[in-house]
C-alpha cells in the first residue's frame, strides 16, 4: 500500500514511557483505512504480567481489575501482527508507539513490513496555526466531531485516523493532490515548516 489513504493508524496504552525500562503495553487500538475509508478496527486490553501504577490507572482509566482477566501481551500482539500485515503505519507521536510495537512484536518473534509516519509531526506542518499539536487540540482545530474519552487506545486511534484523513483532504484542496503517496507524508514530517508549501507546490 503506497498511498497515504490506505494505512493502519494505531495507539498503545502502556505501563510507562519506555520498553527499554521494562514497560509493557496494556492496550492496543488500531483503525484500518483503505482508500480513505475506515474498513476495520482492532482493540484489546492485554495483561502485562504485573500491576500497573495508580497514575496509569487514573491516566488511562484502565484498572488492574480490568487487566486481570485480559489475554497476555503475547497472545494479543501475535494476532495484531496479522491485522497490520501489508500496511504502512501511522501514530500520533509515532516514535513512542513504534518503540512499543517493536518491543512487543519482538517478544513473539513477529515482524511487520510497513513503514511509520507520525501524524503529530505532519500536523505541525499542515496545521501550523493550531494552538498546540496534542491530539485533542488538533481534533478541535480541524473541526473533527468527537464523542469519547482520550487516552484509551481505540478512541485515540480513531481520532488520529480522522485527523490523518483531514490532513490529506487539506493537502488535496490546497494543492490539488488527489493521490498522495505515503512517502510524501513522511517527507512532510521532516520538512521545515517554512518549506512545506514550496514542497507541495512543486510536487
Amino acid at each position: 500500500m503506497l498511498n497515504a489513504s490506505s494505512v493502519v493508524v494505531l495507539d498503545f496504552e502502556t505501563t510507562g514511557l519506555s520498553p527499554d525500562m521494562g514497560d509493557r503495553a496494556i492496550e492496543i487500538g488500531a483503525v484500518r483505512i483503505e482508500n480513505g475509508e475506515i474498513t476495520g478496527r482492532f482493540q484489546q486490553l492485554m495483561n502485562p504480567g504485573r500491576r500497573v501504577s495508580g497514575f496509569i490507572e487514573d491516566y488511562t482509566g484502565i484498572s488492574n481489575v480490568m487487566l486481570k482477566g485480559a489475554p497476555s501481551c503475547a497472545e494479543v500482539m501475535y494476532e495484531f501482527a496479522d491485522f497490520i500485515h501489508g500496511y504502512n503505519l501511522v501514530a500520533h507521536n509515532a516514535s513512542f508507539d513504534k518503540r512499543f510495537l517493536d518491543a512487543e512484536l519482538g517478544q513473539v518473534s513477529r515482524r511487520y513490513s510497513g513503514e511509520f509516519a507520525c501524524s503529530m509531526l505532519v500536523a505541525r506542518r499542515i496545521y501550523q496555526h493550531s494552538p498546540d499539536h496534542k491530539l485533542g487540540t488538533l481534533v478541535r482545530y480541524a473541526n473533527i466531531p468527537s464523542e469519547g474519552v482520550f487516552h484509551r487506545a481505540l478512541y485515540d486511534s480513531e481520532m488520529a485516523a480522522k485527523l490523518w484523513l483531514s490532513m490529506l483532504d487539506s493537502i488535496n484542496k490546497q494543492y490539488g493532490l488527489n493521490e498522495i503517496p505515503f512517502k510524501l507524508m513522511q517527507k512532510i514530517a521532516k520538512t521545515p515548516k517554512h518549506s512545506v508549501a514550496k514542497l507541495l507546490k512543486l510536487y
